[in-house]
């Protein structure tokens, strides 16, 4: 049986989440800023599951995207199809980040929209409001993970930045899962800088 270390983090709050896709365990932590994180996970709590390699998302915070159904990205129906693959498999979780905007919170995001609706793409709106192209980490993910004993993961993502950020924070990817959902006419701009400019691996070639 695999040897699991517990990083001692305090959860904050502990709760049954009924949700569309089916029942989730939502535990909420606390970052040294004061940021609010959730992780919600299925079968991660008994013993029986300790051996598996559970199927993980780490989803960063998009309000307008996941609350409010903005067609401008894809991490609304990202977020909707890593809940429906994790209840699926029986063993995973969603590592929720409040990291709006890849890290540069709500205002900010808005007017790099207001500059995308100028004609800018997303990573020289964000460096034109003197941002890097993508401020989020990932070692406060890795805690997370580690406090509920998960440290061998199969990660749902297209970045690999993301797979290194876990990896370098002592989580090892066994699998990376192609996650690809909610494509459309007013987001294939910024999907294609994404592929283009920021290394996300996207199996499609878009035109010039």
């Amino acid at each position: 049986m695999e040897s699991r270390t517990i990083d001692p983090m305090k959860i904050e709050a502990d709760a049954n989440l009924p949700t569309e896709f089916g029942n989730f365990r939502i535990r909420v932590m606390v970052d040294k800023k004061g940021f609010e994180h959730a992780i919600f996970s299925v079968g991660l709590d008994g013993e029986n599951n300790q051996d598996k390699i559970p199927l993980v998302r780490i989803h960063s915070e998009c309000l307008t995207g996941d609350a409010f159904t903005s067609l401008k990205c894809d991490c609304g129906p990202q977020l909707k199809l890593a809940m429906q693959k994790i209840q699926e498999e029986g063993c995973g979780a969603i590592v929720y980040m409040r990291q709006e905007g890849r890290g540069i919170g709500l205002k900010e995001k808005i007017r790099a929209y207001a500059l995308q609706d100028r004609g800018y793409d997303t990573l020289d709106a964000n460096t034109a409001l003197n941002h890097p192209p993508d401020a989020r980490e990932y070692s406060f993910s890795a805690k997370m993970l580690k406090s509920i004993g998960v440290t061998r993961i199969s990660l749902m993502t297209n970045n690999p930045l993301k797979i290194q950020g876990l990896l370098d924070n002592g989580i090892s990817v066994v699998n990376r899962i192609e996650h690809i959902e909610g494509m459309g006419k007013f987001n294939h701009n910024y999907l294609a800088t994404k592929a283009k400019r920021m290394g996300h691996i996207l199996p499609f070639v878009f035109n010039e």
